[in-house]
Order: C-alpha cells, then sequence, then structure tokens
C-alpha cells in the first residue's frame, strides 16, 4: 500500500489531516482547521516542504521521548510527528516523510 494523506473531520467538527505509511502507521498529524480549503492548503505546504531538511524541528517530551515538527517556510508548524522512543526512531520518522509526502495521495474521508 502506498503512504496517503487522510483528510478528515474530528469531534469538534475542525478539519484535520494525517499522513500514513505504506504499511498504515500515522507519521504526520495537523493541526484542525476550521476550512477544509484550509486542511488542504497544509496538505500541499507538507508535500513542498517535506524534503527540506531545514523544515524540520526535532524535540524531546517532558517524558523524554522523541518527536518532530515540520515547518512551512513561514516557520508555522504544518505536521508533527507521533513520539518515539529514541532519537533514531524519529530520525526514522522523519526519513519516511520526506520518501512518502511528496507523491502522496489524498483520501478525502469527509465526503
Amino acid at each position: 500500500m502506498a503512504a496517503k494523506f487522510e483528510l478528515y473531520k474530528d469531534n469538534a467538527g475542525e478539519f484535520r489531516f494525517r499522513l500514513k505509511a505504506g504499511n498504515g502507521e500515522n507519521i504526520l498529524a495537523s493541526e484542525g482547521y476550521k476550512a477544509k480549503s484550509s486542511a488542504e492548503n497544509g496538505i500541499e505546504s507538507v508535500k513542498k516542504n517535506a524534503s527540506d531538511d531545514a523544515r524540520y524541528e526535532k524535540k524531546e517530551t517532558a517524558s523524554g521521548k522523541h518527536m518532530f515538527n515540520l515547518k512551512s517556510t513561514n516557520g508555522q508548524v504544518v505536521g508533527t510527528s507521533q513520539s518515539y522512543e529514541s532519537a533514531s526512531g524519529r530520525d526514522n520518522g522523519i526519513e519516511s516523510v520526506k520518501k512518502n509526502a511528496p507523491d502522496a495521495r489524498v483520501e478525502d474521508l469527509t465526503a
């Protein structure tokens, strides 16, 4: 199975997207957007910025786990990873986004 973006509506009625790897694992998730078009723009921003190492912000959570944010050219966070046990797991997650996001199809689950 190829990687894909899932565009969906959350329980609060906001639009969100997640990038799923070919194995079905979530590798990146968005914030909530009031408008569907804003979420769609977020997907395009992820596709555009995914290959640029400088767009990734590597972080450690308060509990000592590792995660990352993908930022757009204006510095806004467009996607956040899950938490990883190790820095190498996080780095593998970044590589997965870089490899999968640019060509991932969009599955609209709001229709």
